[in-house]
């Protein structure tokens, strides 16, 4: 079998073959972290895992490296964009190092809860500054940067086939209406991007700020991932993934920083996944439509629920949140979960047949929903439960849903902590008991028991439990 490759730089479904064989190089665009983390962000992360997890299952070697953006972070590539770091600083009245300190810190709460793997290697923006401030004199020493009073550009149209991977015209690039036009005059194309911001007009007053040959100052966003995938994974790396929102201009100004600094190919696949969505809207913070995995639990969700929820649509397709739609995923995560008790606690052989079949799905450009439709096959199957499980379990290597773990289905659950319409069904059913309405307790019960939990009436009052 052979593993093939949606990649975003040719458009095309491709094979895949790695720089060096058995190994894979992997960079993923980590979190900004002057906030919390959404479940649109965490969506992006949960992808990446289950690609990282895939290619291991697919018998590949995968250093995977990501970072976290703790240094100023403009929402645009002009000298007036908003520094999302001191926006941050000036919010909550912490110092920088204390905001990055306490937003990765829920960050990797938040991945724990989903399964998320951690990097083989996690980077820390302000300690490459050194690497990034080498890369920014070669490409001025090259020629594909030039100074002006306030930073340091790329010029974009010497880059060779800048807009490659993101399809642009390039001429609309250069003259059209770019954000720091009107504040910085020396620059040459609306589209150049800055390399080195220096602590002078709008940024005199940058939290954030670095010597360098050319004087204080800090680094350009972009400029950041390039010099750190360098760093951990070389020159030329196989996959670099993130969200979509970064094909127009982040990952193409990688692409012509790297590929000008270096004189090598930057990245051979390029993988983004597609945004979550809330009421058909993008999840975003800027539109305030955000849900986060702390709301999730604490309306008495599993965090691995959203997790199987994630796992119903490829990483490359839209997404809609509803809690409705997590609902019925926790119903039918705890349904599996019910299912494989069943099954008892030996382990027989891994079905050969079934797990060919679920590394066929993967070779196609990792197809995790029809990977996971193949669990309920094997439930359907005519194996025997020892194989069952062990397929099953073979299987949540790729999955990440703790399927091993079938002692959470009989532990008591925390009526405050379910879902507020199951325990307003309880509260019911409590009443009806007291009124020793026994026809209408039981119809509540049996409500109950439909939407996966077993309700136990004990001289300690009433307890819930998983299925």
């Amino acid at each position: 079998m052979v593993l093939k490759i949606n990649n975003t730089l040719g458009r095309e479904k491709q094979e895949f073959k790695p720089i060096k064989s058995g190994v894979v190089s992997f960079y993923y665009c980590g979190p900004t972290v002057y906030s919390q983390q959404h479940i649109g962000n965490l969506r992006g992360a949960f992808c990446a895992d289950s690609i990282r997890r895939s290619l291991e299952y697919l018998g590949f070697a995968v250093n995977f490296v990501s970072n976290y953006t703790d240094v100023g972070h403009l929402t645009s590539d002009g000298d007036e964009g908003e520094d999302k770091m001191e926006k941050g600083v000036k919010k909550e009245g912490l110092s920088p190092a204390e905001i990055t300190s306490k937003y990765i810190k829920l960050y990797e709460q938040d991945t724990l809860k989903l399964n998320i793997l951690p990097p083989t290697t996690r980077c820390l923006a302000t300690d490459y500054i050194e690497p990034m401030k080498e890369m920014v004199g070669t490409l001025l020493e090259k020629g594909f940067a030039y100074t002006t009073d306030l930073a340091i550009y790329f010029d974009i149209t010497k880059a060779k086939n800048y807009t490659e991977l993101s399809g642009q015209n390039l001429e609309d690039l250069r003259i059209g209406a770019g954000a720091g036009e009107v504040s910085d005059k020396g620059k040459k194309n609306s589209s150049d991007f800055v390399l080195w911001f220096f602590k002078k007009g709008v940024h005199e007053n940058a939290l954030q700020t670095w010597d360098s040959p050319w004087g204080f100052g800090f680094p350009g966003w972009h400029i950041e991932c390039s010099a750190m995938a360098k760093k951990h994974l070389g020159e030329t790396i196989d996959i670099h993934m993130g969200g979509i929102e970064h094909i127009p201009t982040h990952h193409t100004n990688e692409i012509a920083q790297s590929e000008s600094a270096n004189g090598k190919k930057y990245v051979k696949y390029w993988l983004h996944n597609e945004h979550l969505s809330l009421a058909g809207e993008k999840m975003s913070k800027s539109l305030g439509n955000v849900v986060y995995v702390d709301d999730v639990v604490k309306k008495g969700f599993n965090p691995l629920a959203l997790r199987f929820l994630f796992s119903q649509a490829h990483y490359r397709s839209k997404q809609n949140f509803t809690w409705e739609a997590l609902k019925d995923s926790q119903r039918g995560y705890e349904g599996l979960l019910n299912s494989l008790s069943h099954l008892g606690k030996e382990l027989g052989q891994v079905s050969e047949d079934f797990k060919n079949k679920f590394k066929e799905k993967l070779n196609d450009d990792f197809g995790l929903p029809q990977a996971l439709a193949l669990v309920f096959e094997v439930l359907k199957s005519d194996l025997s439960n020892e194989d069952k499980l062990a397929t099953i379990l073979d299987f949540d290597k790729v999955l990440g849903l703790d399927l091993g773990k079938n002692d959470q289905s009989n532990s008591e659950l925390v009526v405050s902590e379910l879902p507020e319409e199951f325990q307003e069904l309880i509260k019911k059913r409590e009443l009806a008991r007291s009124e020793e309405n026994w026809y209408r307790s039981d119809e509540l019960r049996d409500q109950i028991q439909e939407q996966g939990y077993i309700i136990k009436d004990t001289q300690d009052g009433t307890k819930v439990f998983r299925k």
